[in-house]
């Protein structure tokens, strides 16, 4: 399925980029199409999960449409406070 980016989100990769955090959109549909774990977000958007380093989780937020995923935002988080069971 397509993935489409938000301006946001691609704005935002470049601003991770900017502060030292290796990211690609390829890392982000990656994370979109295997995540280890999906949440529901606000206003039925989803979060996709994946480890992407030894302390961090990336995040993505997207929504689900007929034709897409519109990937909304994208950020890391510490594993500490997204992987607890």
């Amino acid at each position: 399925m397509l993935i489409e980016f938000s301006l946001h989100s691609l704005l935002k990769i470049e601003i991770l980029k900017s502060h030292g955090i290796n990211l690609s959109k390829e890392i982000v549909e990656n994370a979109v199409r295997t995540p280890d774990k999906i949440e529901k977000g606000y206003q039925n958007r989803l979060v996709a999960q994946k480890g992407f380093d030894e302390t961090r989780v990336l995040r993505v937020v997207y929504e689900t449409l007929p034709e897409k995923l519109y990937v909304v935002t994208v950020y890391p988080g510490r594993r500490s406070r997204y992987e607890k069971d």
